[in-house]
């Protein structure tokens, strides 16, 4: 039997537990600015989203706002848990595949870009369609139940080609992109024009899932023009954006990024608390976001594959969680640069990136699993009190029979096929081409033909770019890139022809080089110390119909098939198809087509080494492939079902 002063001893020490866990409660909230449904084990934040996912928000007054350190959405606590994907980097058939992968990750927001130049690839001709539909995109992500941060540039970086830029606008040989030089701001506004109507609609106080609207992208990396951000600022909200506004920079561009009534985010690879400290000195009492992640890193040609360990991802996205800060997981899928979108570095030394964009991420490149999602899904688990959606099933992959191509034309023969060359006397570069409805060519190869009667030395005094091929009546002499700006023509008798195919390797996608991404020749190059004049040039942007005119042109593969030439197989498929990976052992350099979409550049020198080709581009029975060799055919395309030698078709 208890004694009185023994009832109130338990009493008080009831009494003390209890003001133990409010306190620690209240410590908790005051660092992690969320809604909370408990205090959970050790303190660590519970979050319950049930009710506030688009397909169930009826009545919608409040957007997400950035409030006393804070987000709030319809006036309650929440946190961003977000993921990148890119529309333009997946087939629109695995749209709905990667989305349901994000969700069952445990996030609850998808971000992503809008790429300028492939929604208008010439002036004034839009495409909203097909793989490049983003309404249909961002209304997918509400029907599963994501929000969505829209990041429609104009300038997007993202390892692109140009950062998302048309190429047409350096035409201009005055233009200064990402500024306010009116060339540039004339062209923006007829964009956004088009583009900010169409997800107007989708916003959330319209009943649609975007919750934000980023500024451009990362311009304190650039910050040539204080008016700039001003400007596209403006010229989203008078086009009808209510939604909140925010900016993402790196540390070193967080001043220069900054906008007078924008959120400010962080993008970041490391945690540290000084990072969020700087953040926080330019917008005090506003919640941290750290807009990207970096979950892996990007690949160039002829450089390594790099790796982020899992294990570090997730030290990291639990300090970001345990600091209060909401997140974006850049990449969660990262996809594919199928054709010549891929974008290139040029800091020291110019790198051209590779085709495939797996990033190392969340998914891979062909959308399965890696250990970093089933780690990072059992630790959203442990915050999301309803418990997450099912694994959506992986998509099988299959191994088909090798191909032997079976036809073949050399680039030479090919040519007269094309359009009639383009005469001039002096080189044009690739942007001023008179092609393309005036818009000039974007991608692909240039080939530029005049005639010389000596030898010497030809010199491109940094007016080659990126990389081209030199040939004298057809035979291949050597090459001339960024560091190798020489090569040695040899002597011969009488005229003959001097050949020059110049491949756009991919256009600079972010830093200071933007306005210097003009490709082809760029002025004079000189046989010893004089210009060359009077040049054939030929158009090679190896779009569908240019192959179409090839039809009936194939020939038997010789026993031994050099290039530049086109190579054609076929790709046997039974009555079920399925996602398959190229491998082009013994071939070197070049491009690869299948039914007529461009699969992306391979290269021997890798660290890239087979080419992802999704089922949806294939068809049963007979399915055409046609590889451009620049220099040796290998002979047998193989199909494989696993990306080569592990994760991401590398070996590391």
């Amino acid at each position: 039997m208890w004694t009185t002063s023994g009832r109130r001893r338990e009493q008080r020490r009831k009494l003390g537990l209890l003001l133990l866990v409010i306190v620690g409660c209240l410590v908790v909230r005051r660092y992690l600015p969320l809604k909370l449904d408990g205090c959970g084990s050790l303190g660590a934040p519970r979050f319950n989203w049930s009710n506030m996912v688009p397909i169930q928000r009826w009545n919608r007054h409040l957007g997400l706002q950035a409030k006393d350190s804070e987000f709030l959405l319809e006036g309650s606590r929440f946190r961003i848990f977000g993921g990148s994907i890119h529309y333009f980097r997946v087939p629109r058939e695995y749209w709905k595949d990667r989305l349901l992968k994000l969700k069952a990750c445990g996030l609850n927001t998808l971000t992503t870009y809008i790429p300028w130049n492939l929604h208008e690839p010439e002036r004034g001709k839009f495409n909203f369609s097909g793989n490049l539909d983003v309404e249909a995109f961002v209304q997918m992500a509400a029907d599963i139940g994501l929000w969505v941060i829209l990041r429609p540039g104009p300038y997007i970086c993202s390892e692109w080609d140009l950062g998302g830029l048309p190429s047409w606008l350096l035409q201009d040989s005055s233009m200064e992109l990402r500024t306010t030089y009116v060339g540039f701001i004339k062209a923006v506004d007829l964009y956004f024009n088009q583009l900010i109507p169409r997800v107007v609609p989708l916003q959330y106080t319209q009943g649609g899932p975007i919750i934000a609207v980023q500024v451009e992208n990362e311009y304190g990396s650039y910050d040539k023009d204080p008016n700039y951000m001003p400007y596209i600022k403006m010229a989203l909200l008078k086009r009808g954006i209510v939604e909140l506004l925010m900016t993402s920079d790196n540390k070193d561009g967080l001043s220069g990024g900054y906008v007078e009534g924008v959120l400010a985010t962080i993008n970041l690879k490391n945690v540290d608390s000084i990072i969020f400290n700087y953040l926080q000195s330019f917008q005090d009492n506003k919640p941290t976001m750290v807009t990207e992640f970096w979950t892996g890193w990007f690949d160039t040609w002829g450089g390594p594959h790099h790796i982020v360990d899992a294990d570090d991802v997730m030290v990291s996205v639990s300090s970001i969680i345990q600091m209060g800060a909401s997140l974006n997981l850049y990449m969660f899928h990262g996809g594919t640069n199928f054709g010549f979108m891929n974008g290139a570095q040029h800091f020291t030394d110019y790198q051209a990136d590779v085709t495939s964009y797996d990033y190392d991420a969340i998914l891979t490149e062909a959308g399965d699993y890696t250990p970093k999602f089933f780690k990072l899904r059992e630790y959203f688990s442990t915050l999301i009190d309803n418990p997450l959606p099912q694994l959506p099933a992986l998509k099988p992959k299959a191994s088909y029979h090798a191909v032997r191509p079976s036809h073949y034309i050399s680039l030479w023969d090919a040519l007269e096929h094309m359009d009639k060359p383009i005469e001039s006397e002096k080189p044009v570069n690739m942007e001023n081409l008179s092609v393309n409805q005036g818009n000039g060519q974007s991608y692909g190869y240039i080939l530029y033909e005049t005639s010389i009667y000596e030898g010497g030395t030809l010199f491109s005094k940094d007016h080659i770019r990126d990389r081209a091929q030199v040939f004298v009546n057809k035979i291949y002499i050597g090459y001339i890139d960024y560091l190798v700006e020489g090569l040695t023509i040899p002597r011969g008798q009488g005229h003959r022809k001097l050949s020059i195919l110049v491949e756009n390797c991919g256009r600079v996608n972010y830093g200071l080089m933007l306005n210097k991404q003009r490709k082809g020749l760029i002025g004079d190059i000189y046989l010893n110390d004089s210009p060359l004049r009077n040049f054939k040039i030929y158009s090679l942007e190896m779009k569908a119909d240019f192959f179409q005119r090839l039809s009936s042109t194939w020939s038997p593969v010789p026993e031994e098939a050099t290039g530049p030439a086109f190579f054609r197989g076929t790709l046997h498929v039974g009555f079920i198809v399925l996602d398959t990976f190229l491998k082009l052992e013994g071939w070197v350099k070049g491009v690869v087509f299948i039914n007529g979409q461009n699969l992306g550049r391979f290269w021997s020198i890798g660290p890239q080494e087979t080419l992802y080709l999704p089922g949806p581009w294939l068809h049963p029975g007979e399915n055409e492939i046609i590889v451009f060799e620049e220099q040796k055919s290998g002979m047998i395309i193989q199909s494989m079902d696993t990306p080569y030698l592990g994760r991401s078709h590398y070996v590391d």
